[in-house]
């Protein structure tokens, strides 16, 4: 089993089926069992532009005003995860879309009232995602989870990703993304680094900038947490994502 983080930047957002998800389709056939959960920053951004409404970025993370969460749950929880489950259904694979609240799978407190309804993760429970796979169901889960007092809050998709990929002890954690994996000194290109332990990961991300910061934090979490590693790659053409899955390509994270 394998949990595959599909990101915003990655998804096809051309009319008919998206590459990626025939790769995927194909390998669950063949019997393989796969989690996914997606992001959506790009069609997040453009209904955020539609409705005029403003947002920033701040550390990696959207500051999320209730006005914001609004736009960002249904265009995760609506356009973006149905867009997924619609096609992998077409595809002949009997895939469910959920949020990360749903089932108990994740609770979350509010992260920092600075960052407004963003959720920290304060427990998984993969029980769910086991009875989805045995049952035959290949789950799409969107970064939506839930405080422990009802409250709804906007999740940042890789943090979701590492935190089940560990709990699921996967054998790989495929962090699908815009970039060719981790860079040492972003966004220096030629600082791209192609295996590293977890360890050596902890002491150089505290240096990191930007959107490094919770691709880094993800990979940590989903290493301590029990996957048993980690590939973090370009994932926007679909041969990228059959290469990282044969490990030849982005970056490896191990445990040691």
């Amino acid at each position: 089993m394998f949990l595959f983080k599909y990101g915003g930047h990655a998804i096809s957002n051309n009319d008919g089926i998206d590459p990626a998800l025939e790769v995927l389709a194909k390998l669950i056939k063949a019997g393989e069992q796969i989690v996914i959960v997606h992001g959506g920053g790009p069609a997040i951004n453009r209904e955020l532009e539609v409705h005029g409404v403003k947002s920033e970025m701040i550390g990696g993370l959207r500051k999320t005003t209730p006005e914001v969460f609004e736009i960002v749950q249904r265009t995760l929880c609506g356009e973006v995860l149905r867009k997924l489950v619609n096609q992998l259904i077409s595809l002949g694979i009997n895939a469910v879309g959920i949020s990360a609240g749903d089932g108990h799978l994740t609770r979350a407190e509010i992260a920092d009232p600075n960052l407004g309804l963003v959720g920290e993760l304060v427990s998984t429970n993969p029980k769910f995602l086991f009875d989805l796979l045995g049952s035959g169901f290949t789950p799409v889960i969107a970064p939506i989870s839930i405080t422990k007092q009802g409250t709804a809050v906007n999740m940042n998709a890789d943090i979701v990703a590492g935190a089940l990929g560990g709990a699921m002890l996967a054998k790989t954690v495929l962090f699908s993304t815009d970039v060719a994996g981790i860079y040492r000194n972003w966004p220096d290109t030629e600082s791209l680094i192609e295996a590293i332990c977890v360890d050596e990961l902890v002491a150089i991300s505290k240096d990191f900038r930007d959107g490094m910061i919770p691709k880094a934090q993800a990979a940590i979490n989903a290493i301590s947490s029990g996957a048993k590693s980690v590939r973090i790659f370009d994932g926007r053409e679909a041969k990228n994502i059959e290469a990282a899955i044969a490990g030849k390509l982005g970056t490896l994270v191990v445990p040691k």
